[in-house]
């Protein structure tokens, strides 16, 4: 209320002093004072009728916001609608950064991300605001430019190669533990797995999860035997 008196009072002050100062300017006759005082009677009948509609409009404002709802009330509301709780809700969210690993990583198989994406997408709370856009455009856009490597690349044998060598091969397996793939997979001409020959033309699978778990662990956990040590020569006598 004391802003609103502050305001008027200012305008009216504001009038007068624009009066006055009309007044040393210029001698007025009383029909021209007259008609000046009339002309600031009219403004503060403006100024008072703009106060009064800012006031109802202020006390409007304050009718609406004492009418709204908390940010958690909202939420709770909204929980309650779709029938879950913020627990279900957090848990949503932690499958969902796993999925979002698995992608970025290009974890595959690539059936299997989509398998879980189309489950996330029937699920109720992916409408949730926080999840929407991701579930609905953001994944799928990043699985169809997901590329799948072929299932499997063929390698022609050079000079000096064995399957150890092969299967270290960064564009291999990186992995030379990982040649019993090679040797399994090309059965039909490696013989022995010792004998390989320049210009054979072998197939080079592509491993899978299990395989690369299974091999990227004989390697980490590898301890080369310790070299042989041979006995000296006693001395003769």
């Amino acid at each position: 209320m004391k802003i609103y008196k502050s305001i008027l009072a200012t305008g009216i002050l504001l009038a007068l002093f624009s009066v006055n100062m009309f007044a040393q300017e210029k001698e007025m006759t009383k029909d021209e004072w007259q008609s000046e005082m009339n002309r600031l009677a009219a403004q503060k009948v403006s100024l008072t009728s703009e106060l009064n509609a800012l006031k109802t409009e202020v006390a409007n404002l304050k009718k609406t916001n004492n009418g709204l709802k908390s940010y958690d009330d909202c939420i709770n509301e909204l929980y309650s609608s779709l029938g879950v709780t913020k627990a279900d809700v957090d848990n949503f969210g932690k499958q969902l950064a796993d999925l979002s690993a698995k992608i970025n990583a290009q974890t595959a198989p690539k059936a299997d991300r989509q398998a879980e994406l189309d489950a996330m997408k029937k699920n109720k709370m992916s409408a949730l605001p926080e999840y929407f856009d991701k579930v609905s455009n953001k994944f799928q856009r990043k699985l169809d430019a997901w590329q799948d490597a072929p299932k499997e690349i063929n390698y022609s044998v050079v000079k000096g190669d064995c399957l150890w060598n092969i299967s270290k091969k960064k564009e291999i397996y990186a992995n030379p533990f990982a040649w019993p793939i090679i040797y399994k997979a090309n059965r039909d001409q490696i013989k022995n797995a010792d004998l390989i020959f320049p210009k054979q033309n072998f197939k080079i699978p592509n491993l899978t999860e299990e395989e690369k778990s299974k091999y990227d662990k004989i390697r980490r956990t590898y301890k080369p035997a310790p070299p042989t040590q041979t006995a000296e020569p006693k001395d003769k006598k």
